[in-house]
């Protein structure tokens, strides 16, 4: 070895652990580079994966619906399992905003969507602590996760995705207003929590449901409260675990002092203060709540139940809430009792088909029933008008054409069936026009008129006024026996149609919706009108109608307008019913037990119940408060009725004879007393009972003209709380 290689191999020796210093620092630095490059290639790779802000919709979050009565009034609200009423920037306090930005994001007004000096922060204090502590979300990424209903898993990829669609969403929003578009949007959509069942999402349902006030009522400590919840909902929740929701609220404080929102004194005070939680029914109290439920099966039909639960709509109604108030009020004055019948009422304007009142005696926490919409009831008697319209249709002259009225016991061929029909009080006036039949409501008169036009031809006829239930085309259904029975909604429509001057229409219940964004549909509350009869068809049947009222069963019903109603009473005297109209209002009356089974024969202050009785004095109370001042008068007929020859077979011929009555007493078209021969036997000008309403084999009718001497008159009684339904 030279001397000259002794000399390099001693230098390189002495210069040995520098070197190899440098060269690991080289080594790692390189690694390093590597490593950040590789990084972040991998972020940009993570980034570039995340969906354009232009491609995602926003998640359906669901609101709360509004039902609001024809004075404008709030009937109810309605909401599947969200709670939530978008608010206006206006309309959030500065207070509770400011509580939210000093909490979640405190240089929220300084960033462009994403906080790196939150986010390097967040990592030293989750990698200090060994566990994810801080988030270092900005508000704009929680927006988008809430908004766009992104994965609330914890994970690198997932904060990168919503870092770039925040900075987008920056880009969309610029500037200080885009800043307040975006926090009142968040204040909007972002929970806070669930109380009995229900999310509360936004800060509109939060104080609602938390302290039952609006959000610009809301105190200091109430907003600090509300603004800790968003980070933990359910840990936070101040109903299941105060002590936690206490601390969290005095941690928004002191943020709030921190960043000068408020001074220390305020923060201070502020956490002396109780909770003050107000536990309330605002999202479940309902006002009319049987007419609301009717309301929200219209609204199904008409946009499915999909976009009705899901909310957000203001819906406008007809009901007139002074009205409903005067038919409890009529109901409860007529049945006073603990164990009296119940009743229903249905009021509808003939002009359009607006549905005015729709009321019961039921009570909505007892049963969520509705009688006035869903009871199908036997209808008695006022399924004569019906059998009358199908032979005014056909031409037939109500004031000449005759039946004789008897006791009827006969097979009718045409029909296969066997006929067997009396009169309940065993008065039959032989010779009866079908005017007089219809006065005094004559089963016998009516059977043979109901063959005679066809059982098939009443139930079309039946359809087109409005029937909506099953009918089986049966003998018995001219006179109410239905197999399955109609609603006292039903019915009411059906004589709209007389009316109205022959035009079917439809029951609105809602006059408009108006959806989110302020798209107005008048769709629901349009009339819908159909011509079924002439109006000098129609004029024919009322005509017999308003002398039912005046002279016939349904005296008790007579108020100081031109009116217009027929009475009904069923098998066993199970249903009893008062139909009628004045110029500009149609009501039906039903009373009966909700027990279709049981009989009303042993009533308080009337014995045996008749159409004639509560349901006609029902409806008067109703129609003399609700027609007050606005009676209006019949309007001129435009097409006159003509008639056209009948040649009904027992409208000719005379039902067959047979009938076993052995109690029956004939009386003259002036009700005066026969022999069998039609021979007068009065000296004294009584009169049978004109009031009888049975039909086939069921003894039932209606009283005599003058209500029973017992008969409780009208009662005034305190209004029960209308939140309790109707």
């Amino acid at each position: 070895m030279s001397r000259h290689e002794r000399n390099r191999r001693k230098a390189r020796n002495k210069a040995g652990p520098g070197r190899f210093i440098f060269l690991t620092i080289g080594v790692f630095v390189t690694v390093a580079a590597l490593a950040v490059c590789g990084g972040i290639a991998w972020v940009l790779s993570v980034s570039a994966s995340a969906p354009d802000l232009s491609e995602l919709k926003p998640a359906k979050k669901g609101a709360v619906s509004v039902v609001y009565a024809a004075d404008g009034t709030v009937l109810a609200r309605l909401s599947s399992d969200v709670l939530r009423t978008p608010l206006k920037q206006a309309q959030i306090p500065e207070l509770m905003r400011n509580a939210t930005v000093a909490v979640e994001d405190k240089r929220f007004f300084d960033h462009d969507g994403v906080d790196y000096e939150g986010v390097i922060r967040a990592a030293i204090k989750n990698v200090t602590t060994g566990k994810t502590v801080q988030g270092g979300s900005t508000l704009e990424m929680q927006l988008i996760r809430n908004l766009y209903g992104q994965s609330n898993k914890k994970t690198i990829e997932r904060k990168i995705r919503e870092a770039k669609l925040a900075q987008q969403l920056e880009d969309e929003h610029p500037g200080r207003k885009g800043k307040e578009w975006i926090l009142t949007t968040y204040l909007n959509d972002v929970p806070y929590g669930t109380v009995g069942g229900k999310e509360a999402i936004g800060i509109s349902a939060a104080a609602r449901v938390f302290y039952d006030k609006r959000p610009s009522q809301l105190t200091l400590s109430e907003a600090a409260l509300l603004a800790g919840l968003p980070q933990a909902p359910s840990q936070y929740n101040p109903i299941d675990h105060a002590n936690a929701a206490r601390t969290r609220r005095n941690d928004v404080l002191q943020r709030m002092a921190d960043q000068k929102f408020i001074t220390q004194a305020e923060a201070a005070e502020a956490k002396q203060a109780k909770l003050g939680i107000v536990p309330n029914n605002y999202y479940k109290e309902r006002h009319e709540a049987y007419f609301v439920d009717y309301v929200k099966e219209q609204l199904v039909k008409q946009y499915g139940r999909k976009r009705v639960d899901q909310g957000g709509l203001k819906v406008y109604t007809t009901i007139n809430r002074r009205l409903q108030d005067v038919a409890r009020k009529a109901i409860r004055g007529r049945l006073p009792n603990p164990d009296d019948p119940s009743a229903a009422l249905v009021s509808m304007d003939p002009s359009n088909g607006y549905v005015k009142a729709m009321a019961s005696s039921s009570k909505y926490t007892d049963s969520k029933f509705n009688l006035a919409s869903q009871a199908k009831r036997q209808p008695g008697s006022t399924f004569k008008v019906i059998v009358l319209m199908a032979a005014i249709r056909q031409g037939v002259d109500i004031n000449s054409t005759t039946y004789d009225s008897k006791p009827l016991d006969f097979f009718d061929s045409g029909t296969g069936t066997q006929i067997k029909v009396s009169t309940d009080d065993h008065s039959y006036s032989g010779k009866t026009t079908l005017f007089e039949g219809l006065v005094k409501s004559d089963n016998t008169v009516y059977q043979q008129l109901d063959l005679d036009v066809g059982p098939k031809e009443v139930t079309k006829t039946a359809h087109d006024m409005g029937v909506s239930s099953h009918l089986d085309s049966y003998p018995a259904e001219g006179l109410g026996g239905l197999t399955y029975g109609v609603t006292p909604l039903e019915m009411t429509r059906a004589y709209t149609t007389i009316n109205s001057g022959g035009y079917r229409l439809k029951p609105v219940v809602v006059t408009k919706v108006v959806f989110p964004g302020g798209r107005v549909d008048k769709t629901m509350g349009k009339p819908d009108r159909k011509k079924i009869f002439t109006d000098g068809q129609a004029a024919e049947a009322r005509s017999a109608m308003v002398a039912n009222a005046q002279r016939g069963t349904g005296t008790n019903a007579q108020i100081d307008c031109p009116t217009a109603g027929k009475t009904g009473t069923t098998s066993s005297f199970t249903d009893a019913w008062f139909d009628g109209f004045t110029p500009k209002l149609n009501t039906a009356v039903w009373v009966g037990y909700p027990k279709a089974t049981t009989s009303m024969t042993n009533v308080a202050g009337y014995g045996t119940m008749f159409g004639g009785d509560a349901p006609a004095m029902i409806w008067h109370d109703f129609m003399q408060t609700a027609t007050a001042g606005n009676c209006g008068d019949w309007k001129p007929i435009k097409e006159p009725f003509e008639s056209h020859p009948f040649f009904g077979h027992y409208a000719s011929t005379g039902a067959p004879g047979g009938g076993d009555d052995p109690d029956a007493q004939y009386t003259d078209e002036n009700g005066d007393s026969t022999d069998d021969n039609g021979d007068s036997t009065s000296t004294d000008g009584d009169t049978g009972n004109p009031n009888p309403d049975g039909y086939a084999d069921a003894p039932q009718g209606d009283p005599d003209v003058k209500p029973p001497a017992d008969t409780p008159p009208a009662q005034d009684v305190p209004s029960t709380d209308g939140d309790t339904g109707n």
